[in-house]
């Protein structure tokens, strides 16, 4: 079968997933469109419709036009991970009346207009090259650090890197830095390549990869499965670290204290009597259900619109971010983090004790921790990578009423029908249903002339900044966290306003926050 028919069979959107995507993307009524003579098509084809819905939303935001379905007039064809003949045949074939006009180009193109706000002008390396079609994946230069390397959502390699990943949580556990750090840089470079890994050539020329962690990517590619992985997930420690480990304020130090002890279950742990909890794991153990579901994005955007309704109260230029994994593009999390900061300062003095103050007041404070600054005794930034910050904050779990989140009204009523009874029956008892949620959110306050660099650093993930602090040390002679950048040579700290700027500063090429995925 030719590449057209491929895609012709599939179509460049399809059809199951038309309607969701049409529906996803119906936000471009609400954003203006400030370039008239230029209509965008994003092709889903090896991208996926999440990362395609997510892009579409995000160029209507920078005020471009991008439409749904290919038609005459579009102007704009981009596409990610596909060669110009599969892209051309798929064209050609849709009998366009404008295909001599239309501009077919690859993801870098449109990462690049985004960065700049508006469309750029078109360079060779935006255009798809005409290329032998062939089986054998592209040879490209693959950076050692994370953050040279574009890394989305899209894993192409995901049953490598689940099994790495697995692997490097346990050597954490035990401690082994040098173990975990190896087979977490092994998962990292993985999802970023563009193609999956099929045999072991694939691995030529690729660093991060030594004997160990080449054998496990050996023994899937034979036997679809890692041994050592299969014995790790019956390791009845392993097993217990993970269950206790998964209680808010649980550390592994304590998990293998109740192990000692011959816990072996968290109902165990919850009736031993000698046991005394901190007020953390009494939080953790009393919302444990809440806590360990995943929090969606309605959700996390449903608590920013709590927070910045209290905080501008107080402060009303005072900014609320959304950082973590829903800012790289994620729809699920673990907990919300959230950067507050004041444009002039001084302002944000006392603003985090007001704004939990409040959250107690209208009674969605569940359980809150606060961590006060010490960015008095900051001196140079730490050559350690995961090292924590500075800054003043609070670990919180808030009552999020599900009626707030994506316009779903719960109702005890219609969620709990009570069925007809003949008179005289004893009445029914109602059900009550809990319309309430528990979220973990973090709230960091933030100087404003140290926002960029909090915000690079909260955005993620810890590979990718762990990669970048690496780069910054090894290759610059600088030192970065998430207060600053010290050159080392200068002896001087650069000032950034933007995160753009602080990759300047390095002579990096930017990253989107989507593509931080490692």
């Amino acid at each position: 079968m030719s590449s057209a028919e491929k895609l012709g069979g599939m179509g460049i959107v399809p059809k199951r997933k038309r309607q969701k995507v049409t529906e996803a993307c119906s936000s471009h009524n609400r954003h203006e469109v400030r370039f008239q003579d230029l209509i965008l098509f994003i092709v889903e084809r090896k991208m996926g419709s999440s990362r395609r819905t997510f892009l579409m939303d995000l160029a209507r935001k920078k005020g471009f036009r991008v439409d749904d379905v290919l038609s005459d007039s579009v102007t704009h064809i981009v596409t990610e991970n596909n060669s110009w003949n599969e892209i051309w045949d798929w064209i050609q074939n849709q009998k366009l009346s404008n295909t001599d006009k239309l501009k077919v180009l690859n993801i870098s193109w449109f990462t690049d207009s985004m960065a700049a706000g508006k469309p750029v002008d078109i360079e060779d390396r935006h255009r798809l090259q005409k290329v032998l079609q062939s089986n054998v994946p592209p040879v490209v230069t693959i950076s050692q650090y994370a953050c040279q390397r574009r890394s989305t959502l899209d894993n192409r390699n995901k049953i490598f890197t689940d099994a790495l990943d697995l692997l490097a949580e346990n050597f954490e556990f035990n401690e082994n830095d040098g173990a975990f750090v190896a087979f977490s840089r092994a998962s990292s470079l993985l999802k970023s390549l563009p193609y999956t890994i099929s045999r072991m050539e694939n691995l030529e020329g690729l660093p991060c990869f030594g004997d160990q962690t080449r054998t496990i990517i050996e023994e899937i590619l034979e036997d679809g499965v890692c041994s050592k992985v299969e014995s790790l997930l019956c390791d009845e420690r392993y097993k217990a670290r993970k269950m206790f480990t998964s209680v808010f304020g649980v550390g592994v130090k304590t998990a293998d204290k109740w192990y000692g002890q011959g816990f072996r279950s968290l109902e165990e742990v919850k009736a031993a009597k000698d046991l005394k909890f901190t007020k953390m794991q009494k939080a953790g153990f009393l919302y444990y259900e809440d806590i360990n579901s995943a929090v969606t994005r309605p959700e996390a955007e449903a608590v920013g619109q709590i927070i910045e309704n209290i905080v501008h109260k107080f402060t009303p230029d005072a900014s609320v971010t959304l950082t973590g994994g829903f800012r790289r593009g994620k729809e699920i999390g673990h907990d919300v983090d959230f950067l507050i900061s004041c444009p002039k300062e001084g302002k944000n003095e006392n603003l985090l004790h007001k704004t939990v103050n409040k959250l107690d007041i209208q009674g969605l404070l569940l359980y809150n921790d606060f961590v006060e600054d010490t960015l008095e005794k900051r001196k140079l930034p730490s050559k350690k990578y995961d090292v924590m910050d500075h800054f003043e904050k609070c670990f919180l779990i808030l009552k999020l009423n599900k009626a707030l989140v994506n316009n779903r009204v719960l109702s005890v009523s219609s969620a709990s029908a009570v069925r007809p009874t003949n008179k005289g029956a004893e009445p029914e008892v109602k059900t009550k249903i809990k319309d309430w949620k528990a979220i973990r959110v973090d709230l960091v306050n933030v100087p404003a002339q140290q926002f960029a660099y909090a915000l690079l650093g909260w955005t993620g993930s810890r590979q990718f900044e762990r990669g970048l602090r690496r780069y910054t040390n090894h290759e610059k002679n600088m030192l970065l966290d998430n207060h600053g950048l010290y050159d080392k040579n200068k002896r001087a700290f650069l000032k950034a306003k933007t995160e753009e700027e602080i990759f300047a500063h390095l002579d990096l090429e930017y990253i989107e926050p989507w593509e931080r995925n490692a």
